[in-house]
């Protein structure tokens, strides 16, 4: 375009290809497209031939292929694995249809298709998808109904172990060598129980030892004497939550807290996994404990961090599988 502006002004075709470092025969090609068809003839036009054209797989196998990636694992349909990979895609093309596709070349198909490598979330077989269904549709809108009707407050509660020698996330070092992180021998671990809500309100408590029902009773009294309205309290079906000492308690607290249970195996339901994978995932980033109690005061500062931070507390809500907790309407999740 400034090569044919040029020209247009009066510039000879000499100047215009020394000024712009083209060859004479660029000059004039470009002012023949310009004469021909205007600024539209000059535009950039993509090389290549278009997609779609030529492919080796037609529409509909492309689709079949698709389908079957997204609603099977590879051992579902006679391969080796759980994950798709470029390979395997590769060998279910070869075992439908008797093609034989490089890497690149799935890979393409792969992204034009609209799927992309990533971690997958993982659910338990013994999982009951009507369970989890009735959940969203029935369960959770009666007590959202019931905790604004009795002006009542709802948390969703966890409990997590910390061990002396977990170690997560990644390290830089020297290629070809797996760096080396130095631990304590001694292992030693706490617990926690946790419970939030969708305000950024966050309670807690450390121990050492195991989870039980007495350990259960002692974290819901610390629960209720923050509040004074009536807990509507999510939890798993732990045998601790439903342990006849606790039975016992919250009978006797029935008009200050009452527990709710999720579906069963379905932890992704429950915005205090995310405070749990928190944990685990920032403790080992910077704890050098040597004993269990300097661990269970590293536990706590963690917590008391996250007390002063509802923002963060808020945005575990906002995972893809425990939005639903924010959602007027039950049906969308």
């Amino acid at each position: 375009m400034r090569a044919v502006a040029a020209l247009v002004a009066g510039r000879d075709r000499e100047d215009v290809a020394s000024v712009f470092g083209v060859s004479l025969r660029a000059v004039d090609n470009w002012w023949a497209k310009w004469q021909a068809g205007g600024r539209k003839a000059l535009l950039a036009r993509t090389k290549g031939r278009p997609v779609a054209v030529h492919q080796v797989l037609g529409e509909a196998e492309q689709a079949a292929v698709r389908q079957a990636v997204l609603d099977h694992r590879p051992c579902d349909v006679g391969l080796v694995g759980q994950l798709w990979t470029r390979r395997l895609v590769g060998d279910l093309i070869a075992k439908l249809y008797r093609l034989r596709l490089t890497e690149p070349g799935i890979g393409k198909y792969l992204k034009r298709w609209g799927l992309s490598f990533q971690r997958p979330d993982k659910r338990a077989v013994e999982q009951d998808p009507k369970a989890v269904a009735r959940w969203h549709e029935r369960t959770w809108p009666a007590i959202r109904a019931r905790a604004k009707a009795e002006g009542g407050e709802i948390l969703f509660a966890d409990q997590v172990g910390i061990r002396s020698d977990q170690v997560t996330g990644r390290t830089w070092g020297e290629k070809g060598r797996t760096p080396i992180v130095r631990r304590t021998g001694n292992r030693f671990s706490v617990n926690a129980m946790s419970a939030i809500n969708t305000k950024g309100r966050m309670h807690f408590m450390v121990f050492a030892g195991t989870f039980d029902s007495a350990v259960m009773c002692r974290f819901l009294a610390r629960l209720v004497g923050h509040f004074d309205h009536k807990i509507h309290l999510v939890v798993d079906g732990h045998f601790a939550h439903r342990s006849k000492k606790v039975k016992d308690w919250l009978t006797d607290h029935a008009e200050e807290i009452e527990p709710h249970f999720l579906p069963p195996y379905s932890p992704e339901l429950n915005p205090d996994e995310l405070v749990n994978a928190d944990l685990k995932h920032s403790l080992p980033k910077s704890h050098r404990a040597r004993n269990q109690a300097e661990l269970a005061a590293e536990t706590r500062r963690f917590f008391h961090r996250r007390q002063r931070q509802p923002h963060i507390v808020r945005g575990y809500f906002h995972g893809p599988h425990v939005r639903y907790t924010l959602n007027e309407n039950p049906l969308s999740f």
